[in-house]
């Protein structure tokens, strides 16, 4: 059944720099009926938390980049917590926070600094607050803190990033949380078109590459980058650390000089990407290990900065219509309007109903 591909473990980004996007208890009626069970969202959004009680789904939440500065205090954090998080549990199933997303590409050396001790402090206040065993913490990087992903036995992080990264991975292995890593295979191909094959990117039947260190054999690029980043975490140190993908995605539509952004390649990225999330596969370093996965995104987002691809990377449009066909058909309700005239105007009708029917049957 196509719709049980989703319901295997794959999550979803919800993200909404948009204008266009439907109600929050639309969008759980659309993850209901394909059966999603993992949300991650930007920002602690009190509309979708309130929506989403008592349903099924575990939720990542974020905190902004913006919030990392008070978020190093304590009192200011616990406040957050209490007027955020608190509220929402246990009826909303919060599972995570990530504080910031992609801090390091920021090159603000104060964010950089401040990231450590927000999740920390933040951290010890869900521990005050008893709620440490629900709720865990950890923040999202792009893959280009890595300065080697290939071989993938040979991946390491940037050498202007290792004294903060060195802290955040002891902070990880403490608390058990997992490090989160946003992979986009599309973005290497984009840059090298004639050198990176499309094949390979894409899930499909390829030659692959052999890693000449540990003679793995990777057919596909995000695995390869998966293993990079658990080599490079090995390498500082850390064995007992899971690397979990808080975002991949293909875009379906893109400017003249991004290559590649078309709705077949979406498709076949993220339909083959499910695929074999269905199958539970482990990359080839990490053989026990099921890959993690976060699709980015739900929705196509109108109102996101940058080239077209950033706007384009949803798996449906905001009226609920697929963007391209992946095997897998949700339902998004129509709209229903409860306006003073619309009451009026569905009275008026049903009563004209009730008349004809009642008028038919005595006839």
């Amino acid at each position: 059944s196509p719709i049980q591909i989703l319901g295997l473990g794959v999550g979803i980004n919800y993200g909404q720099i948009a204008n266009n996007l439907p109600s929050p208890s639309r969008v759980a009626y659309l993850l209901k009926s394909l059966n999603i069970s993992r949300m991650k969202l930007y920002d602690a959004d009190p509309n979708v938390l309130v929506t989403f009680s008592h349903t099924n789904v575990d939720f990542i939440i974020g905190l902004g980049n913006e919030y990392l500065p008070n978020m190093t205090d304590p009192i200011k954090a616990r406040n957050w917590l209490q007027q955020r998080v608190q509220p929402h549990l246990p009826q909303t199933r919060i599972t995570c926070i990530t504080m910031g997303n992609e801090v390091f590409k920021t090159y603000d050396h104060q964010l950089w600094s401040n990231l450590l001790p927000a999740m920390q402090t933040v951290y010890n206040a869900l521990v005050d607050l008893g709620l440490d065993k629900q709720v865990t913490v950890t923040s999202a990087h792009s893959f280009d803190i890595l300065s080697i992903s290939f071989a993938p036995s040979a991946g390491s992080f940037r050498q202007d990033l290792s004294e903060y990264l060195h802290g955040i991975l002891n902070f990880h292995a403490e608390v058990k949380s997992p490090f989160l890593i946003n992979a986009y295979p599309y973005f290497a191909y984009k840059d090298n078109p004639n050198e990176v094959p499309l094949d390979y990117v894409l899930f499909q039947p390829n030659q692959g590459t052999v890693d000449p260190i540990t003679n793995l054999k990777y057919d596909n690029m995000l695995y390869a980058q998966v293993d990079a980043v658990y080599s490079a975490i090995k390498a500082m140190g850390h064995t007992d650390i899971k690397v979990r993908i808080s975002e991949t995605g293909w875009p379906s539509r893109g400017d003249d000089d991004e290559a590649g952004a078309t709705p077949e390649n979406a498709g076949l990225y993220n339909g083959n990407l499910l695929k074999r999330i269905e199958e539970k596969q482990s990359t080839p370093a990490k053989p026990n290990v099921p890959v993690d996965v976060y699709v980015f995104a739900l929705f196509n987002e109108n109102l996101k900065p940058g080239p077209a691809s950033e706007r384009n990377y949803g798996l449906y449009y905001p009226n609920g219509t697929p963007v391209y066909n992946i095997g897998v058909q949700g339902y998004l309700p129509g709209m229903v309007y409860t306006s003073p005239s619309t009451k009026i105007a569905l009275s008026v009708v049903s009563n004209v109903l009730f008349i004809v029917i009642a008028y038919l049957i005595s006839a």
